[in-house]
């Protein structure tokens, strides 16, 4: 017995047979007993740690997307389409990363993995404290310390496939829910504390928006080496990728999430900037509640889906979405403050609702295959990442052809109507197959 067992509660010790580097060795979640007596708390200590890692991966995520606004305000002197660079490369990196995360839990072991995906967040925070304090950094270099800020995109596909081994199948997409909106809420709550962190005193001071880090990092990276499990069965799976490759749902269900989990991240990236650019005697405080919203609503449409559709709601958010957008269209004409911010909070909480929706789709999709659901899972979760790349760039160019952020707006309202109608004709078109499958 090793020194973690001789402290155990006795539940635990029972329910678990532990070895060295606290692997458990035997781990069966669908035995009710096994459950009860112990395996429900071990998950559910894994999981609340896990929550907290990836609410600190997303907070880095999206550190620049609250920093970049400021740069130019302590000495540099950005362009708009540098500045919208620096905001998405965070994105495409972290999407990139999806996929070899997803792989890293069973090579390396979930807690194992847990600890070095944490740590290695003090490479984009300490890179960060230490360029903002140089006007003179070339953009080359900024634009490759904010590249390192996509290791926190990356934790969301790590920890998301790690928790699901811990957790029976009843309970797997609660579990798997409260992972997810603690993480997206690590966005809200950078953008909530970083303006007030780097104001206070005199002047503002860009470094304290990665120092401010540091420290939660490395409690994060203690807990998890202290009281995180490795699960010795939990093994790569990549039969179920190909089996979900081969699949053309997948494809389809990767396209919706762009347009759901992708807007939301997208949007979560440039609203500081967009206020700052738009609105400039507002306070960047308030960009934290487009990010807050969105995080709040994605539970929300996962219990929606359940009672009416998936597919449903996933139609419906996206028409949403475009609703917000033709109301940020208008407010900008108009420079109404008031109707700008109304309308980026329906657009975020529209993803929200739609991240929700589109995830509680793939089991339904993918009834009575639970690996080609597993890997379908970790393929839209990397594509769909790729849209917080995407929407920057899309108003960087708009910015650089017309002036204007208005005819990206009407491209992303076509984009959401196009996938509005794939949702209904793939999933919803009566006479359909799956269509009565209630998607």
């Amino acid at each position: 017995m090793t020194t973690q067992d001789v402290h155990a509660p006795a539940t635990e010790r029972e329910s678990a047979s532990r070895r060295t580097g606290r692997w458990i060795d035997d781990w069966d979640a669908e035995d009710e007993t096994f459950w009860r007596d112990g395996g429900r708390k071990i998950a559910r200590r894994n999981l609340g740690i896990s929550v907290f890692a990836e609410f600190l991966g997303f907070a880095v995520w999206a550190l620049w997307s609250i920093v970049v606004p400021q740069l130019n305000s302590v000495g540099f002197s950005f362009t708009i389409d540098q500045q919208f660079w620096l905001i998405a490369v965070p994105s495409l990196v972290g999407a990139t990363l999806r996929i070899p995360y997803t792989f890293a839990v069973p090579m390396f072991g979930g807690r194992n993995w847990t600890v070095v995906s944490a740590l290695l967040l003090l490479v984009p925070t300490g890179l960060l404290a230490w360029v903002v304090t140089r006007p003179d950094t070339s953009f080359g270099v900024m634009l490759l310390v904010a590249a390192t800020a996509g290791v926190g995109g990356g934790n969301f596909a790590s920890s998301m496939a790690n928790i699901s081994f811990f957790f029976p199948q009843k309970e797997k997409g609660k579990a798997l829910g409260l992972n997810a909106a603690g993480g997206n809420l690590g966005t809200a709550a950078v953008q909530f504390a970083v303006p007030i962190v780097i104001g206070a005193g005199a002047g503002i001071a860009l470094d304290r928006a990665g120092l401010m880090m540091i420290p939660l990092i490395l409690v994060a990276g203690l807990l998890a080496w202290r009281c995180m499990d490795n699960l010795a069965f939990a093994k790569a799976d990549f039969k179920a990728f190909a089996a979900a490759a081969r699949n053309k749902h997948t494809w389809v269900i990767s396209f919706l999430y762009i347009g759901t989990f992708g807007s939301f991240i997208g949007y979560s990236g440039v609203f500081p900037t967009l206020l700052k650019g738009q609105f400039p005697q507002m306070t960047l405080s308030i960009a934290f509640l487009g990010a807050l919203v969105g995080s709040l609503a994605r539970p929300i449409g996962g219990i929606v889906a359940d009672r009416v559709g998936g597919a449903r709601v996933t139609t419906v958010s996206f028409l949403v979405m475009a609703i917000g957008a033709l109301g940020t269209i208008i407010a900008l004409d108009s420079g109404s403050f008031a109707l700008f911010f109304g309308s980026f909070i329906v657009l975020f909480i529209a993803t929200g609702v739609g991240n929700g929706s589109t995830y509680r789709m793939i089991p339904a999709v993918f009834t009575g295959r639970p690996k080609a659901a597993a890997g379908c899972i970790g393929i839209a979760g990397a594509v769909g990442a790729f849209g917080g790349f995407l929407i920057p760039r899309g108003f960087a160019a708009s910015t650089q052809l017309f002036d204007s952020l208005i005819p990206a707006l009407y491209v992303f309202i076509g984009i959401y109507l196009v996938m509005a109608l794939t949702t209904w004709s793939v999933y919803r078109r009566s006479g359909t197959p799956i269509a009565q499958a209630r998607i």
